[in-house]
């Protein structure tokens, strides 16, 4: 059976990771100095004074993916462990960089033992991929022959939805909105705030986005009949994501506070669209999703603030979130205009 799709869609999930793990380590990417301290003097330190059970154990968990999707990613390097031990080697090494880099960033402190935490967490997930890759890269190779369609880039699809699923855990955004450029370029909203044009723009925002993720949806399935359910269910699995976000790291009492009338009035535009869209030629299917994402991003940085989004915000940094607050408010920021080169790339396919 051809591998040849498993690998790609292993290299994809390993950049994607690594970019993950940059972004967390060195957030907020402010302050830089030089702290006249050579980058590598953290490898002489000793045992830090405050620490974790929970902080060693996320230290080996982050990098456990890294491990297994490279190991993965380089299947077809000659040398029954070469992959295993070039995958350990690339996280340790991307761990030492980054730990060597917070030594110009005054909110950060680079630490041995992270380092350690990160290069054991690298090697465990190679050894698991080496003990079940071979099954792992069959099991995707039937899953992609029935379920995906054969077009150029599926796997860099697949990556983009999965990136996608994060944008949501920003409980303070709107809907689904993404590519807001505004707070990376020190913009505000060009609409003044009221409520029926903020409850048009919302709706707006929503059933944009949502239409072009359920084309994206559409663009990936093999047939027609599966896209009807793989495309409501994904959007469903987005609310979802956004529901368990909301009551986990606001309060379970505003657990659907993103429904509200803009949210409900453009969910239910983007079903009429999407059951109308799914049953077009690809062709144009693809240039609607293209329109559709480019609409919500111009939209989304005209709208006016989001009156929920303080308390939101509150409620965040009281919890301690805002590293992984910055890594999706970035993810999001970022998404569209790394899908519209996707859909640009298959569209020439067509």
């Amino acid at each position: 059976m051809d591998t040849r799709g498993p690998v790609l869609l292993a290299r994809y999930l390993a950049l994607a990771w690594s970019g993950l793990i940059v972004y967390g380590s060195l957030h907020p990417f402010a302050g830089w100095r030089d702290t006249g301290i050579s980058p590598l003097a953290f490898l002489e330190g000793g045992w830090p004074r405050y620490w974790t059970a929970f902080d060693l154990a996320a230290n080996v968990a982050v990098y456990l993916p890294l491990g297994f999707f490279l190991t993965l990613a380089l299947r077809g390097v000659p040398g029954r462990f070469t992959a295993l031990m070039l995958a350990a080697l690339l996280s340790g090494s991307l761990s030492l960089g980054l730990e060597a880099a917070q030594t110009w960033l005054p909110s950060r402190v680079p630490s041995n033992v992270d380092l350690a935490c990160n290069s054991l967490g690298g090697l465990l997930g190679a050894v698991w991929a080496q003990l079940v890759g071979p099954r792992v890269f069959l099991r995707i190779a039937a899953w992609q022959h029935r379920l995906i369609a054969p077009i150029p880039h599926s796997e860099l699809g697949l990556t983009l939805l999965g990136l996608w699923l994060l944008i949501p855990l920003s409980p303070e955004t709107l809907l689904f909105g993404a590519g807001d450029l505004r707070q990376m370029l020190g913009l505000s909203g060009a609409v003044p705030f009221a409520a029926e044009s903020f409850v048009l723009i919302e709706a707006s925002i929503t059933a944009f986005n949502a239409l072009a993720v359920g084309l994206i949806v559409r663009l990936l399935c093999a047939r027609k009949a599966m896209a009807y359910v793989a495309v409501p269910l994904f959007i469903l699995l987005g609310l979802l994501v956004r529901t368990l976000a909301t009551a986990i790291l606001v309060s379970p009492g505003d657990a659907f506070a993103w429904l509200t009338p803009g949210a409900e009035m453009g969910l239910l535009l983007a079903a009429a669209g999407l059951a109308i869209a799914i049953a077009l030629p690809a062709t144009a299917r693809l240039m609607l999703a293209a329109l559709a994402l480019m609409a919500a991003a111009m939209l989304v940085n005209l709208a006016p603030p989001n009156p929920y989004s303080a308390a939101a915000l509150a409620a965040w940094r009281q919890g301690h979130f805002l590293n992984f607050n910055g890594l999706t408010r970035w993810i999001g920021t970022l998404w569209p205009f790394l899908t519209l080169p996707f859909l640009l790339l298959t569209t020439r396919r067509q």
